[in-house]
């Protein structure tokens, strides 16, 4: 009887609207934040359960490997020299493989902007008809060793950073950051565009190139331990990694600059771009996570990537093989005049830092990225707690002063995703859907479920 004298404790396991009547009438209640699995065929988690053993070993090995990985800049070169099956007729693109036919808007105006750029085409009317001729082949950075933000768009003679993991000997390769706004990246491709281009490649690059050299290397996985503790979560937010790297690089600039102007421009352009160091560490990321492949029945996720029209991962355990679902649209804060409704869905290889245990997973770090979609300080340390709810592990470097110092939440497992159907988080860029306008905004996302519930659904099928 006492049960009906005591105050009642309501847990609502349904939609949350079903609380709105107990909150009408006074009753407090909590809502359970449940998910269904991904995936229906339930004999395939009993199947994962059943060899669970050997799972956890393979993935306490892949993502060993990831978090042993010393990842530092050690030179530069012109994407043809140096980056593995480059093509003078291949352009390189973000996220898992796409056709022309099937490319959005920012990808294609990236492309025809890369072929005015290469002085294949002269204007955007000839490039876009060489783009669908079928004379220029296409191929993801991923599948190359490299990476590239938004449209993520490499051709023959781009300068690239070369990024080695000196623990495992393979490298990682992407292009240097053109800044905000109106660039290649988002699909905008006018004069000013390839002018500032042709400009990093003649001055910027052999700039840069020259001071790396006279270093020998810069230590980027000390760089971004130390931008954490600084306000970085290094996709969205890299004012402290630019900064970092901008002490590191300058002495040397200015000593091998062919003359004091060079050295200033080149300096004040890495200082007015806050995001100048995004690329360096989506490379990092990526020369980190490669390290990880081709761990027999690991689980362990090595990409995420987005072309703007799919979204992609690949498994340590499963190859060169993608898996695929459609590119959601994120919620932003919109620059004035844009809406969601001019948004492109979810585009670039940037993701690959939310797989490295960066970014959105990584963004208690970054509290003041929430504040652009309306956000709280709060919501940006829950979306990183939720997260260790699907990784294998967590960073024995990176780690975050908020929460103790505790080591982000690296190496996402496809079977606790599957299993818990939590998401993913991501912060992200925005690019206008048409060809030649450029970033319309910035915001954050959950992954699609689509492409997890394929990768799991595959990797526990061929579990033998």
């Amino acid at each position: 009887m006492s049960l009906f004298d005591s105050e009642l404790k309501v847990i609502n396991i349904g939609l949350e609207s079903f609380r709105q009547g107990l909150s009408d009438t006074g009753v407090k209640s909590v809502q359970a934040q449940f998910k269904p699995p991904l995936s229906g065929e339930t004999a395939l988690f009993a199947r994962a359960s059943k060899y669970s053993a050997r799972i956890e070993k393979a993935n306490k090995k892949a993502l060993g490997k990831v978090l042993g990985a010393k990842p530092a800049l050690t030179g530069m070169g012109i994407a043809l020299d140096v980056i593995p099956g480059m093509k003078k007729d291949l352009i390189l693109h973000a996220g898992p493989p796409v056709t022309w036919a099937r490319m959005c808007g920012p990808m294609r105006g990236a492309i025809m902007g890369a072929l005015i750029y290469e002085g294949l085409a002269k204007n955007p009317e000839e490039a876009e008809k060489l783009a669908a001729s079928g004379r220029i082949k296409y191929s993801p950075c991923h599948e190359h060793s490299a990476v590239g933000p938004m449209a993520g768009v490499i051709s023959a003679s781009m300068p690239v950073f070369i990024v080695k993991n000196e623990a495992a000997g393979n490298y990682a390769y992407a292009t240097q950051n053109e800044g905000l706004g109106k660039v290649l990246r988002y699909g905008a491709y006018s004069p000013e565009v390839i002018e500032r281009l042709k400009w990093m490649e003649t001055a910027l690059y052999p700039a840069l190139k020259a001071a790396i050299g006279l270093l020998g290397k810069v230590d980027l996985k000390a760089i971004v331990a130390q931008a954490l503790h600084m306000g970085d979560e290094v996709h969205n937010r890299n004012r402290a990694g630019t900064s970092l790297f901008y002490r590191a690089i300058t002495p040397a600039v200015i000593r091998m600059a062919r003359d004091t102007e060079t050295a200033a421009r080149v300096l004040e352009f890495i200082n007015g771009n806050d995001h100048f160091f995004l690329n360096l560490s989506m490379a990092l990321a990526k020369a980190s996570l490669d390290a990880g492949r081709g761990v027999k029945d690991s689980s362990l996720v090595v990409v995420m990537a987005r072309n703007g029209t799919d979204f992609g991962v690949q498994l340590s355990g499963t190859g060169g093989h993608w898996f695929t679902g459609p590119a959601p649209v994120p919620d932003a804060l919109y620059f004035p005049g844009y809406s969601k409704a001019d948004a492109n869905p979810d585009i670039g290889d940037s993701a690959i830092t939310e797989t490295n245990g960066l970014g959105g997973f990584a963004i208690a770090a970054a509290p003041a990225i929430v504040q652009f979609v309306g956000g709280t300080a709060a919501d940006a340390v829950n979306y990183t707690l939720a997260m260790y709810e699907i990784t294998a592990g967590e960073n024995n470097i990176y780690k975050i002063p908020y929460l103790n110092f505790r080591g982000t939440p690296t190496g996402i497992d496809v079977i606790k995703v599957a299993k818990s159907g939590i998401l993913p988080f991501i912060d992200t860029g925005v690019a206008h859907k048409k060809a030649g306008i450029g970033q319309v905004g910035a915001g954050v996302l959950s992954a699609p479920p689509e492409p997890f519930a394929r990768a799991f659904e595959y990797f526990a099928k061929n579990l033998k």
